[in-house]
């Protein structure tokens, strides 16, 4: 890992590995890194795995095994910009499977409880028009919606 710019950390209760390697799978330019354990004397079995370094989207990334004691909220979600409806789907699929749980207005939890924003890049288009009324109008639709459905939130900003 470089000291360039910023590295998230992830602090997983033993899943660290599998969450890297579920996350590489998932996304472009993405590979997985050094991977450290614990020593003897340390809070978990020696030998167990400490940290997984890994890159997803181009993003560089720590998954820590640091234990039960916390968890993730959506007070930080990341956010995952998609040009048209087959990246749409392909994330929110691919981020609610085995386990991952829907949310509203694009957002859902993954396996690991990692929360995501799967947004075309064309709703943001929308929502910040100038004509406020097209851009009520996409927002009210994406407010009523799960996963985001492109053609719906096009139909509601042209007013049909």
């Amino acid at each position: 890992m470089s000291s360039d710019g910023f590295t998230t950390c992830l602090w997983f209760d033993g899943q660290a590995e599998e969450a890297a390697a579920h996350y590489v799978s998932i996304f472009k330019n993405s590979r997985l890194g050094r991977v450290t354990h614990y020593p003897e004397g340390a809070p978990l079995p020696a030998g167990t795995v400490l940290t997984v370094e890994f890159v997803a989207n181009g993003q560089r990334f720590l998954a820590l095994n640091g234990g039960p004691q916390y968890k993730f909220t959506e007070a930080i979600s990341f956010q995952v910009f998609c040009a048209d409806q087959d990246e749409v789907d392909h994330y929110w699929n691919k981020l609610t499977e085995d386990g991952g749980e829907p949310g509203p207005c694009g957002w859902l939890k993954d396996r690991f409880g990692v929360s995501w924003q799967v947004i075309p890049t064309r709703l943001m288009e929308m929502i910040s028009d100038p004509d406020p009324q097209r851009a009520s109008r996409a927002n009210a639709a994406m407010m009523a919606m799960g996963k985001l459905d492109i053609a719906a939130l096009e139909k509601a900003y042209a007013g049909e």
